[in-house]
Formats: structure tokens, sequence, C-alpha cells
């Protein structure tokens, strides 16, 4: 079979977010209002250091409006990041090709 490789790969991408899936409904109905599902730890090693009186030296200069925003720009800077990475390897790999 010429495409083997891929439908597998198919496969296991499908069965994986099938999984995620199932899994996040879970999650997502078993919070108590008021909690998120993907705060990560973060969140919980801040409210455990807040909790023993510490008060931040300074304030940022600008903070997102939403959680969705602060996401976006992680998003973004991620690309941009894998974006830069890429060119360089691919640049590398042309160059010995050539050579």
């Amino acid at each position: 079979m010429k495409y083997t490789l891929e439908i597998i790969t198919v496969i296991t991408i499908l069965v994986f977010a099938g999984i995620f899936a199932v899994q996040n409904a879970h999650i997502q109905s078993t919070l108590k209002p008021g909690e998120e599902a993907w705060s990560g730890a973060d969140s919980s090693a801040a409210e455990i250091i807040q909790s023993n009186g510490y008060t931040p030296w300074f304030t940022p200069i600008w903070e997102p409006p939403s959680g969705e925003i602060e996401t976006l720009f992680f998003c973004l800077q991620a690309a941009l990041g894998s974006l830069v990475i890429g060119y360089f390897f691919g640049y590398y790999r042309g160059k010995a090709v050539r050579d």
C-alpha cells in the first residue's frame, strides 16, 4: 500500500483527538464555578506565594484584557520562533545541498 504511513498517522491523530475531547468533556463537567480546567501550575504557584504575604516589586505596564488575548500572543510568539528556526534549518540544509 502506497500511503500506509500517512493512513496510520491520520488514524493516530484522530484517536488522540477523540481521547482528548472525551477527557476534556469529563474535566469540564466536574469543575466547580470559578475554576479553570487548563490553568496550569503557574496560577497555583502564584496563589501560594501571594497567600504567604508576598507583594510584587512592580506592576505590568499593560495587561491583556482577557486570557484569550494572552493565549493569542503566546501562540504568535511560538509561531514566530518556529518560523525563525525553520528558516535557518532550511537555509543551512539548502546551503549544504548546493555545495
